[in-house]
């Protein structure tokens, strides 16, 4: 049932609201109506209705806005980061991994979700319950509807990934400056192999440094042209995330982005910063890396994988050719509880 129409007593319970309802100030309505005071309800269409009802209904915008950014995050993280722990546990899979001599075992992956909830809770929550203020403040739309054409939104969200991708190249290769490595950035780079999980696993001022790449780039626009709807930096992050959660899952396949968008980077890319643990700073794109010469070991590294890959096929082995031996932090994995390394075959045992 339309939210709106259930709070109108001259309207019948299935009826919709009209523009006279918005037109002037209501007392009869809810708290939250006024916010769209000569907003006719008709014109808009169904997601523009359903995100004019979630304001109504939460009465608060502060709170309505925190709490959908909250969630929305958690459910794309979360959602998102579930499926590579589904392959990881697919020996069929282990063909695609790109460090396929190391695995995340479950004890490792538990400890990965409780700090990132940890994280999520205590640094994130905070951030994220401020986040309507500071849109109001620099003039970005958050509750008012209808929302920016599609095409609007495809070109600032291009604008921001390369934003993005800019400011983390930079603040990543300062975050590998040794006083900053070690105090802070160390902490991502406990899993040489990361995994999908893995993508905000980091020290609390990795997580506001970075992140500030991430919203900078729509504050900044906003800042400086006062036109920008929130839906489209919750696309932003949503796309932001995805990306994160994917460079992070360990695993290349045939139709991976990079294979059919040259300088777009990917797990193959940022693979092998954890696994060398410099080179290859950038998120979205491989320019800076490029333009930079930090990438020339990963050029290096990718042609030996290339051609062991290419001389087990001649010899007609399936790759890999050995099993696993060490988990997602490089230990041996003959010793992590539970698990042994058989001759073809790594093994959970009970």
């Amino acid at each position: 049932m339309d939210i709106l129409a259930s709070f109108l007593p001259s309207h019948g319970a299935n009826a919709t609201a009209s523009f006279a309802d918005f037109a002037t100030p209501n007392t009869n309505l809810p708290y939250g109506a006024d916010l769209y005071t000569g907003t006719d309800p008709s014109s808009l269409n169904f997601l523009e209705r359903a995100w004019m009802d979630w304001y109504i209904w939460i009465g608060n915008p502060v709170i309505a806005t925190g709490l959908m950014s909250f969630l929305l995050h958690e459910f794309v993280y979360f959602g998102r980061a579930i499926p590579w722990i589904i392959i990881d546990s697919m020996p069929s899979m282990r063909k695609y991994k790109l460090q396929e001599d190391k695995t995340a075992t479950p004890a490792q992956q538990w400890k990965c979700t409780k700090y990132v909830l940890l994280t999520h809770f205590t640094v994130e929550l905070p951030q994220i319950w401020s986040f309507h203020p500071l849109c109001e403040y620099l003039g970005l739309a958050t509750h008012s509807v209808p929302f920016p054409h599609w095409t609007k939104m495809a070109w600032q969200i291009g604008l921001f990934f390369l934003f993005e991708d800019m400011f983390h190249y930079w603040a990543h290769r300062a975050l590998h400056w040794g006083p900053l490595y070690k105090h802070i950035h160390k902490k991502h780079h406990e899993f040489s192999a990361p995994f999908g999980l893995a993508a905000e696993y980091a020290h609390p001022l990795e997580v506001i440094i970075l992140g500030m790449g991430t919203v900078g780039g729509p504050f900044l626009f906003c800042a400086l042209t006062k036109d920008l709807h929130i839906l489209t930096v919750y696309v932003w992050i949503v796309m932001r995330l995805f990306q994160a959660i994917d460079a992070h899952s360990g695993y290349d396949f045939p139709w991976s982005m990079h294979n059919w968008v040259p300088f777009w980077a990917g797990a193959d890319h940022h693979d092998h910063h954890h696994m060398a643990f410099v080179g290859c700073y950038s998120t979205s794109f491989r320019w800076w890396d490029h333009l930079m010469g930090t990438d020339l070991s990963y050029k290096r590294f990718r042609a030996r994988q290339a051609e062991e890959k290419r001389k087990a096929k001649e010899a007609g082995l399936e790759w890999p050719t050995k099993p696993a031996t060490k988990t997602a932090t490089g230990a041996l994995l003959s010793k992590e509880k539970g698990y042994s390394i058989g001759e073809g075959e790594t093994k959970k045992t009970l």
